[in-house]
């Protein structure tokens, strides 16, 4: 009895010695797939950035109309981005080869909106540091313009495959130039931020214009402002918009004025307001521009030619005959509205209002808070002749902004 429970002892710890090798063996191999997985990850994890660096590289140096470069590519996977590093894309002309400056970015963050997500949408947002961008007058291809843009965009959808619903722009700067003006022109926006939400309607659906841009620059010495709510999309634009640019010094334009209207100004600055709305292919809004102070012809032209000084001081007459002598301003009205295919130009309610402004009443500086999506719709031809629009005072936009901006501020 006692040696056959010797020997089921010993069949136990046998087995037990042979499965415990078996054991550490599996654990062994266990421990070795996952340290090759983690080093493969690692491996990933390091040339990842190499191989989109050589792809991206790669479609800029390819891409129609234009040539750039990007210098680093940063993956942060944990956030679920990538950044671009000190990117720049040229303009090529396709006959001579020969490179404008186009854009450039110090950096570019494109990464997964987690607010969106949050909601069981997945969208990206889009995030430009220190861009520029420069707009130059090009006079050997400007019909490429549209076809070299909707590549442009194809190529920024190739970088960012998630649909953006959040775009920012912090710092960023837009020229103007014309290297073929005599001075040459270099017209800037500059400390530019833009905001834009909502862009796919994520979250806030139930609103008619869920998405919302803002917009801040400077423009020598002046500010920008500009609010937008819009329905991004939608088949045809959806928007409410309001701009207004405020003091913007006309002494620093001077290159500006010299190239396009052989004058130059001592002194003066400049407002200029504007709303518009459109829905259903239709708009309807104003442009308002009012300057102040302009002195065109003074002690500074003294050395000018005899011709400038003649044509100087026509434009300096005609402000001072335009020029509401109270507030000291030379202001306008333009009201546009229609279709984008046929947009109709009030030109005789922007003479009214100029002359409106300089002899009965000065227009107000500030927006006049008139124009809505409700108003797009409405009927705004005004049917009578110049000098009823001068004097009747019946149709005075200035009478009631004030209600009207309330009332437009309650809607919303």
């Amino acid at each position: 009895m006692k040696q056959s429970i010797m020997k089921k002892d010993k069949i136990i710890s046998d087995k037990k010695d042979n499965t415990l090798p078996h054991k550490k063996k599996r654990k062994r191999r266990k421990l070795r797939i996952f340290l090759i997985i983690v080093c493969v990850l690692i491996v990933i994890r390091i040339i990842l950035p190499y191989i989109l660096l050589h792809y991206a590289n790669k479609s800029l140096a390819n891409m129609k109309g234009y040539y750039g470069h990007i210098d680093d590519i940063d993956l942060a996977l944990i956030r679920g981005a990538y950044q671009i590093n000190d990117i720049y894309l040229n303009k090529k002309d396709t006959l001579t080869g020969e490179q404008t400056d186009f854009f450039d970015a110090k950096l570019i963050d494109l990464s997964v909106e987690w607010k969106a997500l949050f909601k069981g949408e997945i969208v990206g947002e889009l995030l430009f540091e220190t861009p520029s961008l420069k707009i130059t007058k090009d006079k050997t291809e400007p019909k490429q313009i549209a076809e070299d843009s909707s590549d442009f965009r194809d190529l920024l959808k190739d970088f960012m495959p998630l649909k953006i619903n959040r775009f920012e722009i912090k710092n960023g700067n837009i020229h103007y130039i014309d290297n073929t003006s005599s001075p040459l022109v270099d017209v800037a926006l500059t400390n530019t931020y833009v905001l834009a939400t909502n862009l796919k309607n994520s979250y806030d659906s139930t609103t008619l214009l869920p998405a919302k841009v803002i917009a801040t620059a400077n423009l020598y010495e002046g500010n920008l402002k500009m609010n937008m709510n819009l329905d991004a999309l939608s088949a045809q634009p959806l928007f409410d918009m309001n701009l207004n640019l405020e003091n913007t010094n006309l002494v620093l334009l001077n290159e500006f004025f010299q190239a396009y209207a052989n004058v130059d100004v001592n002194k003066g600055t400049m407002s200029l307001y504007t709303e518009f709305a459109a829905k259903e292919g239709n708009f309807a809004g104003y442009v308002k521009p009012v300057i102040k102070d302009l002195d065109v012809l003074g002690k500074e032209d003294k050395n000018d030619p005899f011709l400038r000084k003649v044509w100087e001081g026509l434009v300096g007459g005609a402000g001072q005959l335009l020029e509401n002598k109270k507030e000291d301003q030379i202001a306008t009205k333009v009201p546009i509205e229609g279709s984008f295919e046929s947009p109709n130009t009030e030109v005789l309610t922007a003479v009214a209002e100029l002359l409106r402004n300089a002899f009965i009443r000065a227009l107000a500086e500030s927006l006049d808070y008139e124009v809505d999506i409700s108003t797009v719709d409405e009927d705004i031809k005004d049917d009578r002749k110049l000098f009823d629009r001068i004097f009747d005072g019946k149709k005075d936009k200035e009478e009631g902004k004030k209600d009207k901006k309330d009332e437009k501020e309650s809607k919303k």
